[in-house]
């Protein structure tokens, strides 16, 4: 058999394991939460906006939420201050929430023109879009941190309309109060606040890590699967800590709150979002219910 034979029959194969996650997920609304060193890469970028777009050509609903810390972070310091952090938390003043606004709102409307140059419609909004994310004041072990919110509510009107008309929402993490006031909103929180709400069928995490791991600078210790028990005794246990508590938190959440399955992927490795959709294997953790028996579904 020759070598562009064998490459074809390949294809072929990855597209028949396909076949049962398509027929599976379709007609599903699917949250990818998207940040990290995909977001700064350019190649990367256009990777993760293919995989969204195939989500939604093979009959998926997929939903973006987006995070920019890092270009908040760069125009902060641009504007003379110093990016500062509390509990992984950007402490946010009026001036730091009024540069958030204006990157995020950047970013936003950046991942709409890519996915419509794939031929996907797109439509990019804020948690102020509808009255979408209503925030309370959070506070970090008593501390005003600035403008940050705590999502106290979220309105999925506007999100379900886009769905409903064939369109990908692209959502920038930012919130208002019973005053207006508007709040910067941790994208992991933003993310797991609206897969509850429109009670996703999965919620991706895109990361800069391979996944839940028992050793985070051994990759072969990657755990490919945990029920929300396992979740929460790798954090009891002490297996898993600093940065990634928070993370598992949020999937630990999630799954409680209705999403059938969360996700940790490795927004680094090319074309994640296939490989941990429609393959057996997958390629980051994947967080279910106790009740759930099957490691891949």
């Amino acid at each position: 058999m020759s070598g562009d034979l064998v490459n074809v029959m390949q294809k072929a194969e990855t597209l028949i394991e396909a076949l049962p996650y398509i027929k599976k997920f379709n007609n599903k609304i699917v949250v990818v939460k998207y940040g990290g060193s995909a977001m700064l890469d350019e190649d990367l970028k256009r990777m993760v906006i293919q995989d969204v777009a195939l989500l939604k050509l093979v009959g998926m609903h997929p939903v973006i939420v987006h995070g920019g810390g890092k270009e908040i972070s760069k125009w902060v310091k641009l504007m003379g201050k110093e990016p500062e952090f509390v509990e992984g938390l950007r402490v946010t003043d009026a001036d730091t929430m009024e540069v958030a606004e204006m990157v995020l709102n950047k970013v936003n409307k950046s991942l709409v023109q890519l996915l419509e140059e794939t031929g996907v419609k797109a439509a990019g909004l804020t948690g102020k879009d509808g009255g979408m994310l209503h925030c309370t004041k959070k506070l970090v072990n008593g501390k005003d941190i600035g403008f940050v919110g705590n999502i106290s509510t979220v309105n999925t009107d506007i999100i379900d309309t886009m769905i409903e008309n064939d369109y990908v929402p692209v959502i920038a993490p930012i919130g208002m109060d019973d005053s207006y006031q508007s709040y910067n909103i941790n994208a992991d929180d933003a993310a797991c606040a609206i897969a509850a709400a429109l009670g996703a069928e999965k919620l991706a995490f895109m990361t800069d890590i391979d996944g839940v791991c028992t050793d985070p600078k051994d990759p072969s210790t990657l755990i490919s699967f945990l029920t929300l028990s396992d979740a929460e005794g790798l954090i009891r246990d002490g297996i898993v800590g600093g940065g990634m508590i928070p993370k598992i938190n949020n999937c630990i959440e999630a799954v409680k709150s209705g999403v059938t399955r969360v996700h940790i992927i490795d927004g680094r490795k090319a074309h994640c979002l296939l490989l941990e959709f429609f393959t057996t294997k997958g390629v980051g953790t994947a967080i279910v219910g106790d009740d759930c028996s099957e490691e891949k579904q």
